[in-house]
């Protein structure tokens, strides 16, 4: 592909936009590459994601604004729903995906980053929704997921203004997980996933879906949801020998060993 790249290594998947000589900005193209590589990832072979941009500059700079200054109101909205359709399949993937955030996310950047289970960034990131200076409002989700991820009030405050903030208050209004110099971003990324990687996949896929739906109802729906998730988990390989490995643990710890758990 022309502007996505894609590896695995061992079972942790790297998603790279690769559209430096733009900061990565997001354009149709880009977006139908991310859409198939998205739509090709392994879920039985891959346990977690790691999503970062080309180059030292921008993790994603935005929408591309040469593409969109020519729109009309009925391509603007499809514009809108083409990039929210693969966010959303991002989002919504069964395994974990963390945003590796080196330099620019602003706007369609910003959005994407927030697409992700966990956000970790490099200290010259720069986050913003800078949309209602170019007179649009953020298209790619940002009103809806910055609002569920730093409360109401501040992204109100940050949309409504376009202010674009430093990755050291983006850590403190909860926008992002750990802040790391720009050297040891993707190392820190790696290390993240390995470590989700490691337990059990069927849990952690259950834990992210019971986590994503019970947001979206009321506490009594999501408990429900819950229940049904941890039930799923027992039988499976891994449920067994997780918890055979404990309790040998606890009766002798010299025959504890590591877990191979088999996604199963």
């Amino acid at each position: 592909m022309a502007f996505v790249l894609y590896e695995v290594k061992d079972s942790v998947a790297v998603i790279t936009i690769n559209r430096p000589e733009a900061l990565n900005a997001l354009n149709s193209a880009v977006l139908d590459e991310l859409n198939a590589v998205i739509d090709g990832i392994d879920v039985n072979v891959v346990r977690a994601v790691v999503l970062t941009g080309a180059g030292e500059k921008s993790f994603v700079a935005g929408a591309d604004i040469g593409e969109m200054s020519t729109l009309t109101k009925a391509e603007g909205e499809a514009f809108g729903k083409k990039g929210n359709d693969v966010f959303r399949k991002l989002e919504t993937l069964p395994v974990p995906v963390i945003a590796a955030v080196n330099g620019f996310a602003l706007g369609g950047g910003c959005e994407i980053s927030m697409s992700c289970d966990i956000r970790i960034c490099s200290d010259n990131a720069m986050f913003g929704q800078p949309e209602v200076g170019l007179g649009i409002t953020p298209g790619f989700g940002g009103t809806q997921r910055l609002a569920r991820t730093v409360g109401v009030g501040m992204a109100k405050q940050l949309i409504y203004t376009a202010r674009n903030i430093k990755a050291d208050e983006a850590l403190r209004i909860g926008l992002v997980n750990a802040v790391y110099p720009q050297a040891e971003l993707m190392d820190a990324a790696m290390k993240l996933a390995s470590q989700i990687a490691a337990n059990a996949p069927i849990a952690v896929r259950n834990c992210k879906k019971a986590i994503n739906d019970g947001l979206q109802v009321n506490i009594d729906d999501a408990l429900v949801i819950e229940e049904k998730l941890f039930g799923d988990c027992f039988e499976s390989y891994d449920q067994k020998e997780g918890m055979a490995n404990f309790l040998r643990k606890k009766d002798d710890p010299a025959k504890v060993k590591q877990v191979a758990f088999k996604n199963e």
